[in-house]
């Protein structure tokens, strides 16, 4: 009988340090060009260093969204400006999708920021949001200093991937890509914003995520 207890309780031991240790389904990325890490969740704070950056932007109702209001949250990154009518108002429309699904979810955060930021005032951003009947209060439009903006998508978010890493920062940002970061801060995904089964598969990766 105590062999048998011993037995179970090393088994259930061996369970749960060997699902700590289990790799991700979802990849992390440490550089521009985008190379896969499938890590545990242990591993990955300790070899994976490229973390979003601290940021400062104002938002479509003038509140000051950091880098802090996304601590410990799941968010969807998106480079969009309220005057673009080619990949713009299709990036918008698949990521109503995803709002619809995480409206009330506070845990999942959505960041649009603009990357005509002298052009999109907030009072212009919050007509932009209503126009779109969004109504979700953690999906945020925002504006700020140019060149902050375009730093922080091309050498945090790694927006345009290797070719944007290294832009001069008057090039003019314009790119399809959402990325997904989770709770550390850390990219875990990038998709084309107009096409329907990245939008899926972003989906389902949130979902991973949130089980993480």
């Amino acid at each position: 009988m105590l062999k048998t207890v011993f037995f179970r309780s090393s088994f259930a031991l061996f369970l749960i340090l060997f699902s700590c240790k289990q790799e991700s389904s979802i990849p992390y990325y440490n550089t521009p060009d985008f190379e896969p890490h499938f890590l545990s969740k242990e591993d990955a704070l300790k070899q994976i260093p490229h973390t979003i950056a601290p940021f400062s932007f104002t938002n479509q109702d003038q509140t000051i969204i950091t880098d802090h209001s996304v601590d410990n949250k799941i968010h969807i990154a998106s480079f969009i400006f309220t005057s673009c009518g080619s990949i713009c108002p299709v990036m918008i429309k698949n990521l109503i999708i995803v709002d619809k699904k995480y409206h009330n979810d506070s845990d999942v955060v959505l960041l649009s920021f603009s990357v005509t930021p002298w052009i999109d005032t907030p009072e212009k951003l919050k007509k932009f949001k209503i126009d779109k009947k969004i109504s979700n209060p953690n999906w945020h439009f925002l504006t700020g200093k140019k060149g902050e903006i375009y730093n922080l998508a091309r050498r945090s978010y790694f927006a345009e991937e290797d070719l944007g890493f290294t832009s001069d920062s008057t090039k003019f940002l314009h790119t399809e890509h959402i990325i997904l970061a989770d709770r550390n801060k850390k990219i875990r995904g990038i998709y084309n914003g107009t096409l329907p089964t990245d939008i899926e598969q972003l989906i389902k990766d949130i979902d991973v995520l949130k089980q993480e």
